[in-house]
């Protein structure tokens, strides 16, 4: 039989949106060292030293100073902040980055106390080792609260995450070292820092130091080449992990491994740090550093995007991430007693609350003052930039990454009264890893939503739509469950689930891969057969529902009889529709209401086109 087919319309490559001409580093940098704003928190190694020393900063302004330049040149685990003073550009992408976002994210905080509750304590660091690897290495409590850690700990995967390793690790679940060592000890990194020399050589001239004796702005006084930090290989470590009983809750690694990107030479980097979200398509350029407005070495470098693009998207309050070095001058429960959904801040509203026109909130003591409140709102102004960025790069990727080709009416020209039959085609475009990828289970979600209106504009059939918690309507929805709403019997989902085995042999789908029917109080532990008899250990399994790269999977509806009633124009939509995580899961952990809304205002629509056809 004939096959009719309407094509997709066509999404031209999107490319990073990042603002050109900008002052990348001041524009979102504390004032300076000697300047009203505290940097509480943006220097030192998180000791309560120096904690005690940013608060006596406030109290003694000159004296303050002094102690910020010392921490910054006696830190063993140096903060972004220092390193963004030269390296402005990569700072600001490397902000809003998920790198920055790991140790932030109150969804891995709900998510890793979870499974640990759970499973007995039994996981023990091994989500921190990645979130927080600075804080582990100096040895904080995995369960210590995150305005309870260090402000190093706080930046997640920060610059000394990747260039203060100089050594292979490997698959190693995350177990990497750092090299302890002050502002001023080497970097590692895939070059020798061209224009460094010129630097070192002339210290007057770009206002640094080299040591803590004298003034400046401190800089590391070499770069040594270590070329596995530009190979795929370095980011395994963290990208292809197993938790402890032998289920890979990272798995991209493999993926790759197998995929024709590899084959071809195609590193990690140059997708994700590329020109081109998601593509391999060359890099950027930009000067190796500009210190004291003054370029470095050739402007026309290579330059690696640090915002690492990705699919992922932040949920915390805006005041916290991105990483703005002005929001350190308030503490993270500080920033979370301020209402950013309000107008708070907002100068028109501000005058009008100064003038008696509108009652005034029950501010919370520390915002109490108007110019407190209106310094936040600029604050969440310049990480609302950084955010739309990123949602347009997140965006990039997804849709570089994939293709939508159809309907295709196989069985022919629908008519009145009959119930005919129809299908989309999604291809994985992306030559390196499956869609989607990176952390698989009960999170990512990538599922087909279309729908069909009649003549009259009526919608008379539709697959991948929602409860009113944002969940799709399968066997974890509310909603469903209650019987409020059908279970949709055609949703294509890519989401992978955990399946458990109950005490009679059945499979049933699970947040998590911990058994709860074998044992009410399970002990997470290595399984006493190989996983590579079973490729998975006894009574906990993944099924993977994912497409390979560059493969297509074929999804096929059918609009039954009764509700093809009307002659003449119908108008079918479709769009596939990414979340980071399903609604039910942050119910499981205790996420909060407004985590909730977050995650839904995130999702995004991929691929969005309807098509008409006439039904005789």
């Amino acid at each position: 039989m004939a096959t009719t087919v309407c094509h997709a319309q066509q999404h031209a490559p999107l490319a990073s949106q990042v603002l050109p001409n900008v002052d990348y580093y001041t524009s979102f940098a504390p004032r300076s060292l000697d300047s009203d704003v505290s940097t509480d928190g943006t220097v030192g190694d998180g000791t309560a030293d120096s904690i005690q020393v940013a608060e006596a900063s406030n109290k003694n302004e000159s004296a303050g100073n002094d102690a910020h330049l010392a921490l910054l040149r006696t830190s063993e685990y140096p903060s972004a902040v220092t390193c963004g003073r030269c390296h402005q550009r990569i700072f600001t992408e490397w902000a809003s980055s998920n790198h920055a976002y790991a140790s932030i994210s109150p969804m891995f905080h709900k998510f890793e106390q979870a499974i640990n509750q759970l499973s007995s304590g039994t996981m023990g660091t091994f989500c921190v080792r990645c979130h927080q690897q600075v804080g582990t290495q100096i040895g904080e409590p995995r369960e210590l609260p995150l305005w309870d850690r260090s402000p190093i700990a706080r930046e997640g995967v920060t610059c000394i995450t990747c260039h203060r390793v100089n050594a292979a690790f490997g698959r190693v679940n995350g177990e990497r070292h750092i090299t302890p060592g002050t502002i001023y000890e080497p970097v590692y990194n895939t070059g020798t820092a061209p224009g460094l020399d010129e630097v070192l050589g002339d210290i007057d001239y770009y206002g640094v130091s080299v040591d803590k004796d004298h003034e400046g702005t401190p800089i590391h006084v070499a770069a040594k080449v270590f070329e596995t930090v530009g190979e795929s290989e370095f980011c395994v470590s963290c990208h292809q992990v197993a938790v402890n009983l032998g289920i890979k809750l990272e798995v991209v690694w493999e993926q790759y491994r197998d995929s024709p990107a590899h084959a071809k030479g195609i590193t990690c980097q140059e997708c994700h740090m590329g020109k081109v979200p998601g593509e391999a398509k060359g890099y950027d350029t930009w000067p190796v550093a500009i210190v004291n407005g003054r370029v470095v070495g050739d402007p026309n470098r290579k330059h690696s995007n640090h915002a690492f693009y990705g699919p992922g998207y932040p949920i915390a309050h805006p005041g916290i991430f991105p990483f703005n070095p002005r929001g350190l001058k308030w503490s993270i429960k500080d920033w979370l007693t301020f209402d950013y959904r309000a107008p708070w801040g907002e100068p028109e509203w501000e005058q009008s609350l100064a003038d008696g026109s509108i009652s005034a909130p029950d501010f919370p003591q520390i915002w109490s003052a108007r110019e407190d409140r209106e310094e936040a709102r600029f604050i969440i102004g310049q990480n609302l930039v950084l955010l739309e960025n990123k949602r347009i790069d997140r965006l990039a990727v997804m849709e570089n990454g994939s293709r939508v080709d159809g309907p295709f009416f196989d069985d022919g020209a629908p008519k009145v009264g009959e119930s005919f039959s129809f299908r989309y085609r999604l291809t994985n475009t992306d030559e390196g890893h499956n869609l989607p990828s990176g952390s698989l289970g009960a999170q990512p979600e990538i599922w087909m939503n279309v729908a069909l209106f009649d003549p009259d504009g009526d919608r008379v059939f539709e697959s991948g739509y929602v409860d009113k918690y944002g969940d799709m309507a399968d066997l974890h929805s509310l909603e469903v469950a209650a019987g409020t709403i059908e279970h949709d019997d055609q949703l294509f989902n890519l989401q992978t689930k955990f399946l458990t085995t109950n005490v009679k042999g059945t499979d049933r789908e699970m947040y998590l891969p911990v058994q709860f029917d074998v044992d009410q109080l399970p002990f997470l532990r290595p399984s006493n057969v190989p996983t590579t008899v079973l490729n998975h250990p006894p009574f906990v399994r993944m099924e993977a529902r994912s497409i390979p790269p560059l493969g297509y999977r074929d999804v096929d509806y059918t609009v039954p009889a009764d509700r093809m009633t009307k002659p003449g124009t119908y108008r079918l939509q479709v769009r596939l529709r990414s979340r980071a995580e399903p609604i039910y899961f942050m119910k499981f952990v205790g996420a909060t209401l407004d985590m909730e809304q977050r995650i839904n205002e995130w999702m995004i629509d991929i691929h969005p086109y309807a098509v008409e056809f006439e039904v005789q």
